[in-house]
């Protein structure tokens, strides 16, 4: 049962107007590639829907990350569907291929990154019991839109961290799981 108040709207003393883009101080390409950048890059492991990478794409530029690496069947730019929820995106974060995830996780871990499984495993620590390190960077893998991160790439992952649902179904859409976990760590660093 839902209940219902009286709530009052918007009044000559309040007015509340939405923000024409100009005044949004928004970067342009040039100056995000120039910016310093949160120490994340996030893996997609054989993500399948276009809609979803492209979504990535735009929450990674949302966020100032460092970097995508998309892996095994994950599309890349340029391509039209991708594009179509990246909203110019793939022109600001930086991105590589790989054809085997695990050929990504491994680069990244030669290069200093933490990996993580963004993942339901028998050791995940849930999303708000996590507390990244400031000095440390971090690599996020996010899997399949049914089968997840694979069990090889986890097994080469430093640990995995598992987002809180309370409802009858047990994943969110990668896109959305992306958007929960860089909203929370990052809000945690600052």
């Amino acid at each position: 049962m839902y209940l219902y108040t009286s709530v009052r709207l918007n009044t000559s003393e309040t007015k509340m107007r939405k923000l024409k883009n100009e005044e949004l101080n928004r970067l342009r390409v040039d100056e995000f590639k120039s910016v310093s950048k949160h120490q994340l890059v996030i893996v997609l492991d054989n993500v399948r829907s276009l809609n979803n990478i492209g979504s990535v794409f735009r929450t990674a530029d949302a966020f100032l990350i460092e970097g995508i690496s998309l892996c095994g069947i994950t599309a890349t730019p340029p391509n039209k569907e991708i594009h179509k929820t990246a909203l110019g995106a793939t022109e600001s974060v930086d991105w590589k291929y790989f054809e085997n995830t695990l050929d990504a996780v491994t680069s990244l871990r030669e290069k200093g990154f933490k990996i993580i499984a963004v993942e339901q495993t028998t050791k995940s620590i849930m999303l708000q019991d996590f507390m990244p390190q400031p000095a440390t960077r971090y690599a996020l893998v996010f899997g399949h839109e049914v089968r997840g991160v694979g069990q090889e790439v986890i097994n080469h992952c430093h640990m995995s961290i598992e987002i809180p649902q309370y409802g009858t179904k047990h994943s969110f859409n990668i896109a959305v799981s992306v958007g929960i976990v860089l909203w929370d760590l990052i809000n945690k660093w600052k």
